[in-house]
C-alpha cells in the first residue's frame, strides 16, 4: 500500500510538472480571487477546482474572498484588493464601456442559471406584474439584479418600476422570502429548488436550461466566468494559464459527475442540511455549466443586446465584444489538460 501511495504521489507531481514546464514558470503563486455567493450552484466548478485540489497541482495558493453578490466582487478587483474574479460574464462588457479592460478567459456556465420565483398569495400574470413588487436579488448590481432589468424592459417597464433588495445567497435568501421581506426573487440554485419545494414560490421565468434562456434571450446567454484586468493578464500569463487549465479541469470532471458525486465534494454547509434537495438543485443545474470553456460570438452579442436593452448607460457605448473575452488560454487547456 505504501508503494502505491508513493507511486500515486510520483504520478501526481509529474502532472504538475508536465502542465508548469508546457506553460512556463509562474509569475507568483499566491492568487486573492473573488467570488459573489460562493456556496451557490452558480459558482460550483470554482468550488469542485478548490475542494478536489485542482487549483495546487497547478502550483497555485488560491485564497478566495467570497462577497454578499457578484457586483461586490467586481468592486473589489476595480479597487485592486483582488486579482481576479469569477463572476457574470456581462461584468466586462459594462466595464469595457466604463473604460476598464476587463477581459473573461474561460466560461464556467453557458446558461445564466437564474430562476424568478413569485410568492405564491401574489398575483402574477405576466411581467408586467412585477411593477410595484419588492424583489430580492443577491446584490444590487448583479446579475440577478441584471436579469430582473431585462425582463422588466421587455414589458415595457423601467427597472426603477420594482424595488431591488439585496438578500445574499443561500440562508439569507431563504430566509428573506420566508419572513415575506420580499414579493418575488431573482436568484440561483439551490435557493430556487429549496423554495419551489417548500411551496413558498412560483417559478415564473427560468434560465437553468438551454429551453428556458432561450425564451428569455432568443439565444445563448453566457453566465459565469473567469475574469479580469488585462493588464493582469499581460503581466502575468503564466497564473492565467494555470487558472485555466485547474477550471478547465473542473468542466472536465463535471460532464460525468452525477448529483451524489457533486454532494459529496461540497463542504457540508452547502446542503443546507437537506442532502437530497441539494442534489436536486444539482441536477437542476448541470446543463448549465460549459461544455468547452468558451464563449461563441452569438452568446457575446446576446447578453450585449441584453444589456443594451435595459441601459441607458450602454446605448452608446462603443464596445468590441470579441475583446472581452481571450480564449487563448482555454484553448491551450484543452491541449494540457487530459
Amino acid at each position: 500500500m505504501k508503494v502505491r501511495t508513493l507511486l500515486a504521489a510520483l504520478a501526481a507531481t509529474c502532472l504538475v510538472a508536465g502542465a508548469a514546464l508546457a506553460q512556463g514558470k509562474l509569475e507568483r503563486t499566491k492568487i486573492t480571487l473573488g467570488v459573489g455567493g460562493k456556496a451557490l450552484l452558480y459558482y460550483l466548478p470554482l468550488t469542485i477546482a478548490e475542494q478536489k485540489g485542482f487549483f495546487k497541482e497547478q502550483g497555485l495558493d488560491v485564497e478566495i474572498q467570497d462577497f454578499a453578490g457578484g457586483a461586490r466582487s467586481l468592486q473589489a478587483l476595480v479597487g485592486g484588493s483582488i486579482d481576479v474574479v469569477t463572476g457574470a460574464y456581462e461584468h466586462t462588457i459594462r466595464m469595457q464601456a466604463k473604460g476598464q479592460d476587463i477581459r473573461a478567459v474561460i466560461e464556467l456556465g453557458r446558461f445564466p442559471g437564474i430562476a424568478v420565483g413569485v410568492k405564491k398569495d401574489r398575483k402574477w400574470s405576466g411581467p408586467a406584474d412585477f411593477k410595484g413588487m419588492k424583489v430580492g436579488v443577491t446584490a444590487p448590481g448583479s446579475s440577478t439584479n441584471m436579469l430582473m432589468n431585462f425582463v422588466m424592459a421587455n414589458a415595457g417597464l423601467s427597472p426603477s418600476d420594482a424595488s431591488y433588495i439585496g438578500i445574499g445567497s443561500a440562508q439569507s435568501a431563504l430566509a428573506a422570502m420566508q419572513k415575506g421581506e420580499i414579493d418575488a426573487i431573482s436568484h440561483l440554485e439551490p435557493v430556487l429548488s429549496f423554495l419551489e419545494r417548500a411551496g413558498e414560490v412560483n417559478i415564473v421565468i427560468d434560465t437553468r436550461t438551454e429551453e428556458g434562456t432561450r425564451a428569455l434571450f432568443g439565444g445563448s446567454n453566457p453566465a459565469a466566468v473567469l475574469y479580469t484586468r488585462k493588464s493582469f493578464i499581460d503581466q502575468n500569463p503564466n497564473v492565467m494559464q494555470a487558472l485555466t487549465n485547474a477550471f478547465y479541469k473542473t468542466l472536465q470532471w463535471l460532464k460525468t459527475a452525477s448529483p451524489e458525486d457533486i454532494a459529496a465534494a461540497v463542504p457540508q454547509e452547502y446542503l443546507l442540511g437537506d442532502k437530497d434537495l441539494y442534489m436536486l438543485a444539482a441536477k437542476n443545474s448541470k446543463p448549465s455549466y460549459s461544455l468547452t470553456g468558451i464563449i461563441g460570438a452569438s452568446g457575446m452579442k446576446s447578453t450585449n443586446d441584453m444589456l443594451v436593452k435595459f441601459d441607458p448607460e450602454l446605448k452608446d457605448a462603443k464596445v468590441d465584444v470579441s475583446t472581452t473575452f481571450d480564449d487563448r488560454f482555454v484553448r491551450k487547456a484543452a491541449e494540457l489538460v487530459k
